[in-house]
């Protein structure tokens, strides 16, 4: 698949080149193998059946995914929410503190947040519960999650000395099981970021690399709507470290110094 054929293929999904354009090898690969097992010849042929079936359709997109995660991604993001977005709201005085992670791929976000949200309690004779709704629009992304299972991979951010304290490590030091305690108040659930929220009043909803990165500016419009609509007045919205929002979108203040939280406007 060339790189026309590629972006024939982004164009059917309103996806942007500049987002995939430094991805698009790998994905190309997993377009390239489904379109052998379908026995599509070329690009045309693929389209159409993708315009024929919906299931056909939702299984492109599945592998158009890139999850490239691990956990405290972005490291100075989770010092920013540990040092000043997480007390700020914690002072709030809410008895029960709501989070969404917007397309959670593996899991590494939701329980890097956990993580923090623990350190934070030594802090505080006063503390908030936290419920956390995580969604994916692939299936095995979530069961991945739900069984909080990492390779050394996935630990490039967090120090030798500290991953015992998180994890109960197996295999020789090659795997990682995230402790059951961080997996506690976790609803994980199939859904993408097009569908309607996982509920609604949410304090802060994490929405890093995916909606604001992979699709096309009036796409980006619309999923931005209805995910700041789920958000709490002075909730805040974490995007990714190279992200940032439309300026259409009004009622979103950007954190003076945190390029990527803004807060919703009271």
């Amino acid at each position: 698949m060339d790189d026309d054929h590629f972006r024939q293929l982004l164009d059917g999904f309103n996806f942007s080149w500049v987002g995939y354009r430094k991805v698009r090898k790998g994905v190309k690969k997993r377009i390239a193998r489904h379109m052998q097992e379908l026995n599509c010849p070329n690009i045309k042929v693929y389209l159409d059946l993708l315009n024929k079936s919906a299931e056909l359709r939702q299984e492109c997109e599945k592998q158009m995914t890139v999850s490239i995660s691990r956990f405290f991604r972005d490291r100075q993001l989770w010092r920013d929410l540990e040092k000043d977005v997480l007390p700020r709201m914690i002072e709030t005085e809410k008895k029960t503190l709501r989070v969404w992670s917007a397309g959670c791929a593996r899991g590494e976000e939701v329980y890097s947040f956990k993580i923090v949200w623990d350190r934070l309690k030594e802090n505080y004779a006063q503390f908030p519960e936290i419920e956390i709704a995580a969604t994916d629009m692939h299936p095995d992304y979530i069961e991945k999650a739900r069984a909080g299972i990492y390779s050394k991979s996935s630990m490039k951010e967090i120090p030798l000395e500290a991953r015992g304290h998180y994890f109960d490590i197996k295999k020789s030091g090659n795997r990682f099981d995230i402790k059951a305690v961080y997996k506690q108040g976790i609803d994980w659930t199939v859904r993408d970021i097009f569908s309607n929220p996982p509920g609604s009043e949410f304090d802060i909803i994490f929405l890093r690399n995916n909606l604001l990165t992979y699709y096309k500016e009036h796409i980006k419009a619309e999923g931005l709507k209805r995910v700041i609509k789920a958000l709490v007045p002075d909730g805040w919205l974490i995007v990714g470290s190279h992200e940032k929002i439309p300026a259409a979108i009004s009622n979103m203040q950007r954190h003076n110094s945190i390029p990527w939280a803004y807060r919703k406007d009271v």
